[in-house]
């Protein structure tokens, strides 16, 4: 049997959830892990997303670590290139660079149930670990529609995720397609440089002014003389936070009075009244991510910029055809049209103890996990930032320390057990998670506010969002509860005693029944 490498933990992926999980590691004692990378640099979405205009809709000092506060953010609303360069920080601050291994990516992830552990391939080589942490992120493999005619364009085609820098858009005629987060963020930065824009939107967004501003020299050198007035500041926007989801998940007709504003908010920038009603949307506020920003109205109505109300059909040639039969002759083509979030893609690479792949697993019925961690039939392996775990008002930094704090337990449990031990999680324990879930579902906006949105999976279901306050998700995740789990143990090898006495067993009952055929022989 091949030996390769081993580690006790496995981390996949450097972004957030990644870097998170190698600190607290450290934190438990633990150093015998690696951070697998597949890109040459941390930062995951952060380092992917380098499009113009990117920058979070989470004010910073709640869009950050906990024991990781940087009282230097320059704005509420800090840029893509300042949170990028927080990751690189926390890299170097909580010494991870040793643990990192860049340009690795899975390619396979297969359970040894004989020797308790993860067969790893990798692109550089295959390593084992006991356990498996994938922070791989649902917002880490983009999405680009298969659109007819697409191979046929001539021009210059990329999404939003994997933007070319070295592509000039000025005096080009490019096609936006989708009206999502980053779209919203990108129409503005293009709009002024571009001979003509034009924005395949097939469903209006609710949009509300985004409240940006400096962060002043004096706020910054009162956050770091004195840290708990940024740790004051991270709480009054966390609780602001808290009540708003309220709305969200038990009482989605208070989002009407919501609504009014948003609406106000677009009359006051969108005077012609056609544009306006191909931008009002028709669903709940809430139902799809509610995006934030003062400048994207704005753009919407300068001459060089044409709002289709309608999604992109097909292409023929330079030509594109929406589905409402209008056409546009565009020299570059730019699609925001988001990520693989409900059917993540490392679910095909891992295979669990019955050989079958958690996306084979998960197949028709959609992803399934115990407290959007683990899976049954897939020991030892957990995720951070798994199924129901996503917010649509808060930061996803509050969910991803939550799951740390199981993730911690989960090591510390097997080190309690001893041994070579394993945990898998029981499939009644996952079904009883998943209905008391979707139960909680049924009554939130996104459910009820007639919208699809990519938070439903292929069967409709809401695999994405987490039902509840991120207080209410850190109660439920602060310990692991063995009766969820059943407890593996690997096979105790035979002694030489014990392999001499089953020998000799296996001998005499093989005497045995020839002796016994041979008696049948004669009788006949």
């Amino acid at each position: 049997m091949t030996e390769y490498e081993h580690v006790r933990v496995a981390v996949i992926g450097s972004g957030f959830g990644g870097l998170g999980a190698a600190v607290r590691l450290r934190r438990e004692g633990v150093t015998d892990f690696v951070v697998l990378e597949r890109a040459g640099s941390v930062g995951g979405t952060w380092r992917d997303n380098s499009y113009p205009g990117c920058a979070c809709d989470v004010p910073s000092h709640l869009y950050s670590f906990s024991f990781a506060p940087n009282p230097d953010w320059p704005r509420t609303f800090s840029g893509q290139e300042y949170i990028r360069e927080y990751l690189e920080h926390v890299t170097d601050v909580f010494r991870l660079r040793s643990h990192l291994r860049f340009n690795t990516e899975v390619k396979r992830m297969t359970w040894d149930g004989e020797r308790l552990r993860w067969e790893i391939e990798t692109s550089s080589g295959t390593l084992t670990a006991d356990v498996v942490v994938s922070a791989a992120g649902p917002l880490s493999d983009p999405k680009v529609p298969d659109v007819p005619g697409l191979d046929t364009f001539p021009g210059k085609v990329f999404h939003s995720a994997r933007w070319d820098h070295d592509y000039a858009l000025r005096g080009k005629r490019v096609a936006v397609i989708g009206t999502g987060a980053s779209a919203i963020q990108i129409v503005p930065a293009i709009q002024p440089e571009v001979a003509k824009l034009t924005l395949f939107q097939r469903t209006p967004p609710w949009v509300l002014p985004r409240v940006d501003r400096a962060i002043s020299g004096p706020e910054r050198w009162l956050h770091r003389q004195l840290p708990f007035t940024a740790q004051a500041r991270r709480g009054l926007l966390w609780g602001m936070r808290e009540l708003q989801i309220q709305a969200f998940t038990k009482r989605p007709d208070e989002l009407g009075l919501v609504e009014q504003l948003a609406k106000r908010n677009m009359a006051r920038s969108v005077k012609d009244p056609v544009l306006r009603a191909k931008l009002t949307p028709a669903y709940r506020m809430g139902c799809k991510r509610i995006l934030l920003s003062s400048e994207y109205y704005p753009a919407l109505t300068r001459p060089n910029v044409d709002v289709v109300a309608s999604g992109l059909s097909e292409v023929r040639g330079s030509t594109l055809v929406a589905a409402d039969g209008s056409e546009a002759e565009v020299d570059a083509i730019v699609f925001g049209t988001g990520f693989h979030v409900t059917d993540l893609p490392i679910a095909e690479q891992v295979v669990g103890a019955e050989g079958r792949t958690l996306a084979e697993v998960w197949g028709s019925g959609g992803m399934k996990s115990l407290r959007g961690a683990t899976a049954t039939g897939f020991p030892n392996w957990m995720a951070i930032i798994g199924p129901n775990t996503g917010l649509g008002t808060s930061s996803m930094i509050l969910m991803i320390e939550s799951q740390l704090n199981y993730m911690a337990d989960y090591v510390r449990q097997l080190d309690v057990l001893g041994g070579r031990a394993a945990l898998d999680a029981r499939s009644g324990a996952v079904e009883a998670w998943n209905h008391r879930v979707q139960e909680r579902m049924k009554r939130t906006v996104w459910s009820t506010g007639g919208c699809t949105s990519w938070y439903l999976d292929a069967n409709g279901v809401n695999t994405t969002i987490w039902p509840g306050t991120t207080s209410e998700f850190r109660a439920a995740t602060r310990r692991v509860d063995l009766g969820e789990y059943d407890v593996l143990r690997a096979p105790v090898p035979e002694t030489a005693r014990e392999r001499r006495t089953n020998n000799a067993q296996q001998s005499t009952q093989k005497n045995a029944q020839q002796n016994a055929q041979k008696n049948v022989e004669a009788g006949a």
